[in-house]
């Protein structure tokens, strides 16, 4: 199996307060894994793990393995530049630049060094393209993204991470300010994306995580309860705190 996302003993404490205990966790390649749980449980702890987001924090302290690509990203001398260009993060309320549509997806490239024009322009347009939003905005690339609708804003969001050439795709609850239909959208383009990128999503949508995960993960407590086939965990869960929760008996 080729796992792109491997932890081990993963333990997480804000001050003295445990937010993730003991987490063993190892996601595939190419594929949409979600994470569920009630709130305050460690969804979106653990995946900010994944880019060090949580360093941040003061008084945070992470104990444990956590490997991306085989490399141990806890490691103190590991440069958070290249991390954070390799695994992107989609947030909540989509949060573009206050730029040009242009330079919300070349930011990163320049933030990388890329001066060149045309790598400039090539990168906007396969990125655009790749989240469906090109064809629309391409006589509209040098007006402010704060004019585009939350979902097309999103989808920029994405684009912006796409220009870097990432290798995952964080996404904490990124369909929560969308409407349905707008929902429906972001859910196609996650799972066309996949084809390219490992995703991981965090959601209290429990209907969305059964539509769009290939495996899923139930957390509670700062534990990680279960993790399986998301069919596996919907139809027949092993553990009972699970089945609670999917049948809405808490949470």
């Amino acid at each position: 199996m080729d796992y792109i996302i491997e932890t081990e003993k993963l333990n997480l404490f804000y001050g003295t307060f445990q937010a993730l205990i003991d987490i063993n966790l190892r996601i595939e390649k190419n594929i949409i894994t979600g994470l569920i749980g009630p709130s305050g449980c460690g969804k979106s702890t653990l995946l900010r793990v994944f880019n060090r987001m949580n360093d941040m924090i003061e008084g945070v302290k992470t104990t444990g393995s956590v490997k991306i690509a085989e490399k141990e990203i806890l490691d103190s001398q590991i440069d958070l530049i290249s991390l954070r260009k390799k695994v992107g993060m989609v947030f909540q309320r989509p949060n573009p630049f206050p730029l040009s549509i242009y330079e919300n997806v070349a930011y990163g490239l320049r933030v990388h060094g890329q001066k060149g024009k045309k790598v400039l322009e090539e990168a906007v347009e396969k990125s655009l393209s790749a989240v469906l939003l090109f064809d629309d905005l391409k006589d509209k690339l040098y007006m402010n993204a704060l004019g585009l609708t939350l979902e097309q804003q999103q989808r920029l969001c994405i684009a912006r991470l796409l220009a870097v050439v990432p290798e995952v795709l964080l996404m904490d609850e990124p369909c929560s300010a969308l409407d349905p239909l707008a929902t429906m959208r972001i859910e196609e383009l996650m799972i066309e994306l996949k084809k390219l990128y490992t995703i991981v999503i965090v959601t209290h949508n429990m209907q969305q995580a059964a539509r769009v995960s290939d495996q899923c993960g139930f957390m509670l407590l700062g534990e990680l309860i279960e993790f399986n086939e998301t069919e596996q965990i919907f139809t027949a869960p092993a553990e009972k705190r699970t089945e609670d929760y999917i049948t809405g008996r808490f949470g």
